[in-house]
């Protein structure tokens, strides 16, 4: 079905027969090559399919399967797309060149490939069961799939780090696979507007993570920098939401950067907005979010208010009044009704 979280795809809501087809033709769209399964006479499978402009983001989970593209397929149709992996459980086989052997990817590697080189990829099964009860095991990964001319780096640079495996556990890789799981979590809450911002992000953030394998930072454009900068900064200040001392100078450090430096760029790329103005939002936003939830109904709203960094009783309550019209107690009393206010 489609909507406001793209396509989604649910195998058991098709006849067996019609599951592994559709499928194969979802995820064709972006990333065509010969797909076979010896699951496809019952493929109990997963996808969500979301267009960000140019990018497309797939999550999918589904049984063993195997995806091919030949050397004739890439003469007969190369779009020049990059295809990035990140393996979330299961395993991924990769080969590109018969003569250098296999690499295998699993669980929290990232990879990328382009369709301009044939390449034979094996998905291997990691968990066996789900909410439903047991079922055919599956590898679940999360993709980007977007035009390789959007790359503000060196193509033949670029190509020397395909196919390679890369941990997304640190540094700017780090960045970019929290970022691509965040965002297939919110996909049902996001407008159309937004789509084609994400998917600017979601470039820059690849941009700066395959600039920093290749050391090569001082290629990248100014904006395309300050923009993966903002969103690091951004992240950080998520992770940090709870700590009182939470400030612009504290931020600076982290990024090695001046906090002049970090304000004009933040404030940039932010329609105005400005850091401090940006963390109070968020760590009012996340109170909020608090109050309304059923799991967190037990504990104080000052203690709510602290957990996100909002220590002085008086000060929170008047800025959250000032947010949303109304205090921190009656949108938990509202929320709790069913009304509006959750």
């Amino acid at each position: 079905m489609t909507g406001s979280a793209g396509t989604v795809f649910r195998g058991d809501e098709l006849p067996a027969e019609d599951r592994f087809d559709c499928w194969r033709e979802l995820i064709g769209r972006t990333r065509d090559s010969e797909m076979t399964s010896a699951h496809a006479d019952h493929f109990e499978a997963e996808m969500r399919h979301l267009e960000l402009g140019p990018v497309t983001l797939l999550k999918s989970s589904f049984p063993p399967a195997r995806f091919r593209r030949s050397a004739r397929r890439v003469r007969q149709s190369d779009r020049e797309v990059c295809h990035l992996t990140l393996v979330l459980d299961g395993a991924l086989s990769l080969t590109r060149d018969p003569r250098a052997g296999t690499t295998v990817f699993r669980p929290g590697e990232l990879t990328v490939l382009d369709s301009s080189h044939p390449y034979d990829v094996r998905a291997f099964a990691g968990r066996a069961t789900g909410a439903a009860g047991p079922q055919a095991p599956r590898t679940d990964a999360l993709g980007i799939d977007f035009p390789m001319a959007m790359l503000p780096l060196p193509p033949d640079r670029v190509r020397d780090l395909m196919g390679r495996g890369f941990s997304g556990r640190q540094g700017t890789s780090a960045l970019l696979s929290d970022f691509l799981v965040g965002l297939d979590r919110q996909a049902a809450l996001l407008g159309p507007a937004e789509a084609p911002r994400l998917g600017t992000v979601v470039i820059d953030l690849v941009a700066a993570w395959l600039a920093r394998e290749l050391d090569a930072e001082a290629v990248l454009p100014d904006d395309a920098r300050q923009r993966a900068l903002v969103e690091n900064v951004r992240t950080f200040i998520g992770r940090n939401l709870h700590d009182p001392e939470l400030s612009p100078p504290v931020i600076a450090a982290a990024h090695h950067i001046s906090v002049s430096y970090l304000h004009r760029v933040f404030t940039q790329q932010s329609e105005g907005e400005t850091v401090a103005a940006w963390i109070r939002r968020q760590r009012l936003e996340k109170a909020r979010q608090d109050l309304a939830d059923p799991a967190l109904r037990a504990l104080p709203v000052q203690a709510v208010a602290v957990r996100r960094g909002l220590p002085r009783a008086s000060d929170f309550s008047r800025a959250f009044r000032a947010a949303y019209g109304i205090s921190p107690s009656e949108h938990r009393r509202t929320a709790s009704s069913g009304g509006a206010g959750e």
